[in-house]
């Protein structure tokens, strides 16, 4: 019995450590502003596009970075949000695809990321994100009908919650989980996660109290993100939604579905920039 006692004692003090891992070190689960670097590899330039290096601060007083890349007779302006992991520099395949759609882009780091200051958090990237939305309104004059709010994996979540503020043209979701706490559940189900998880990153509810078209955007191969969590964003939708369904993996699906993804994107954009 003793046996049975040392074995039972020592795996609840191996789940009590994977516990105390899980809840002290969340942040570098969720966020890799340094993978693959912090460094610009590099600039829009090398795709033949113009840009404005961007500098702003936000209401807490951080200095954040970012590009604005204008279209030839844009018929609107995008603002992107990018995922968890590394900076405005590993984007420019989407800079490409929504420059040849006729829209300007503004693509900002967040802090902590690229050449952005400070130290990331979720109440920053909020903070982060409403000064983006007030650099394009107050900073470049433009009307909020004429914006468009996109964001992929991690920045959908940010996306939503900008638009659930503020009244954009549309908002459009890449690769989206419903919540963090919802992500907890399917990669630590052994956990008490709704407990553990001080993130919340709620995509699902931001969506809901959202006024504006919604575009989720997801791929069935998503390795990540799964599916089923892109379409429970998109049911939470309470007015005009689409949902576009891609092909390939979570961080290339925009680039392997090609064509259909681009057409889906066009499509949506025409319809709510009049």
């Amino acid at each position: 019995m003793n046996g049975i006692w040392k074995f039972l004692a020592f795996g609840a003090c191996i789940y009590l450590a994977l516990v105390a891992f899980v809840y002290f070190f969340q942040s570098r689960l969720i966020y890799y502003p340094n993978m693959p670097g912090r460094s610009l590899v590099a600039t829009p330039q090398i795709i033949g596009l113009e840009f404005e290096d961007v500098q702003l601060v936000t209401k807490d007083g951080i200095k954040l970075h970012g590009w604005f890349i204008p279209a030839r007779q844009a018929r609107g302006t995008v603002l992107f949000f990018h995922g968890n992991a590394g900076n405005i520099s590993h984007r420019l395949d989407s800079i490409d695809i929504f420059n040849r759609l006729g829209l300007n882009v503004f693509i900002l780091d967040y802090r902590g990321y690229g050449h952005s200051e400070g130290r990331v958090t979720e109440a920053g990237t909020y903070r982060d994100a409403e000064a983006g939305w007030n650099y394009l309104i107050q900073t470049r004059g433009l009307k909020p009908a004429r914006i468009i709010v996109f964001g992929r994996s991690l920045g959908a979540s940010i996306a939503a919650w900008l638009a659930s503020k503020h009244e954009p043209a549309a908002l459009i979701l890449e690769s989206s989980f419903s919540s963090v706490v919802s992500m907890a559940k399917r990669i630590y189900p052994i956990f008490p996660v709704r407990w553990l998880t001080y993130f919340k990153y709620d995509t699902r509810r931001y969506v809901a109290n959202t006024t504006c078209p919604v575009l989720v955007v997801h791929s069935k191969n998503d390795e990540i993100i799964p599916y089923a969590e892109g379409r429970e964003v998109f049911e939470a939708a309470p007015g005009a939604r689409q949902f576009l369904q891609i092909r390939g993996g979570h961080n290339d699906g925009f680039l392997v579905s090609g064509p259909s993804y681009v057409e889906g994107l066009a499509t949506f954009i025409a319809g709510n920039l009049k």
